[in-house]
């Protein structure tokens, strides 16, 4: 009987902490990460479609599809560990480089599937993002992931650590770039409660 290690292997997941060079209050791995990106690509997604519905030629992609792309955003790094964020844009050289061990990951995992099943999940662990829908979708897992970053400083903070407070303000910045309506909704309506308290929270 064939026995296959794919999700197993993205079970270890888990086991692999982000923010290495920061001192946190509370460790993050890449597979609860992977969650709230996967939360909140989604609801980009839908703002973005309500947003534009109707409109000319408006693109509305797929919510659950761009989902799919955030919950598998990060698993090559199964293979090749988080490398800080610092060290990874660095340079051009550097982010082609770690492209490519990406895409190399990326088949290393596939290869733990049955033949049949390893084109479509190596489109979700190495997506190619074609198109202008492809770019929108892209834009809308990275805001995604970088809104998730937004929100571990700010609970950071709000534990007394102010370690993350450079970084909170960088983030923040490379947020506002992406110029997209449904970000700065999401920024404005969803993320301050973050910070609430429970009480708070329930009121």
């Amino acid at each position: 009987m064939d026995q296959y290690g794919f999700f197993a292997m993205l079970d270890r997941m888990q086991y692999i902490n982000r923010w290495g060079l920061m001192r946190n209050s509370r460790v993050e791995n890449i597979k609860e990460h992977s969650f709230d990106v996967a939360v909140i690509a989604h609801a980009l997604c839908v703002l973005h479609n309500n947003m534009n519905r109707g409109k000319e030629g408006a693109l509305l992609p797929d919510p659950y599809k761009v989902q799919a792309y955030a919950l598998y955003h990060d698993c090559t790094e199964i293979i090749t560990g988080d490398l800080p964020t610092p060290i990874k844009y660095r340079n051009d050289l550097i982010k082609e480089a770690y492209k490519e061990v990406e895409h190399e990951a990326a088949v290393r995992l596939s290869e733990l599937l049955p033949a049949e099943m390893q084109g479509e999940y190596l489109d979700l662990l190495d997506p190619g993002f074609e198109g202008e829908e492809g770019e929108l979708c892209r834009k809308l897992v990275k805001a995604a992931d970088r809104i998730s970053a937004y929100i571990k400083c700010i609970t950071e903070e709000t534990s007394g650590n102010m370690e993350f407070q450079s970084a909170k303000e960088s983030i923040r910045e490379s947020i506002g770039k992406y110029d997209l309506p449904e970000v700065a909704f999401f920024m404005e309506h969803f993320v301050p409660s973050y910070g609430y308290t429970l009480d708070q929270l329930s009121k």
